[in-house]
């Protein structure tokens, strides 16, 4: 069994990529709102600083800042998941799926979520910028949408609102690992 070792930077900023278990799935942008719930339930008592987010229809990217001397984004991760698959169960009555392992039954999993997530602890400035306009761009990547501010699930948004990001920002081509399989 691997040996899956996080980073541990207190007070750090990282980006993530959070997939479901089934990638042709459109459950993040169908039950947005439950996203939303969760995401809040989990980060009012314990606060971070969303620097990017962007939802897909079957996975996300975030840019976090946690506070000076917190290192627990992993518990953080765990709860959204949790109270995100405990939605939409009481939404749609979602069984787990059939075809689960005898480890994620063990686990009481529904199956939803790829159990593990991608994180990158932030560099520098322009480590910081690349994440950040990797979010923004991803729904471009992916042929959702040809500009980034027409993805509704995406905080550019929030950033042009604040006068941060020029409404008619284009993400450039981005070169790295980002989590994700390439098409």
């Amino acid at each position: 069994m691997p040996n899956y070792i996080r980073s541990r930077a207190p007070g750090g900023s990282f980006f993530f990529t959070v997939n479901l278990a089934e990638r042709s799935s459109s459950l993040l942008t169908d039950h947005i709102e439950g996203l939303r719930r969760a995401y809040r339930a989990t980060v009012r008592p314990a606060p971070i600083r969303c620097d990017a987010m962007v939802v897909l229809p079957d996975h996300l990217h975030a840019v976090w800042t946690l506070p000076e001397g917190d290192s627990a984004y992993s518990e953080r991760w765990r709860k959204i998941k949790h109270r995100f698959t405990r939605m939409v169960a009481a939404e749609v009555g979602r069984p787990a799926h059939p075809t689960l392992s005898q480890s994620k039954r063990a686990k009481r999993e529904q199956g939803i979520w790829q159990r593990r997530f991608w994180e990158h602890t932030i560099r520098d400035e322009a480590d910081f910028r690349a994440h950040v306009a990797y979010c923004w761009g991803n729904p471009v990547k992916h042929g959702l949408v040809e500009r980034p501010a027409d993805w509704p699930f995406s905080s550019i948004h929030r950033d042009i609102r604040a006068g941060r990001v020029d409404p008619e920002w284009v993400a450039l081509e981005m070169e790295g690992d980002f989590g994700e399989r390439c098409p």
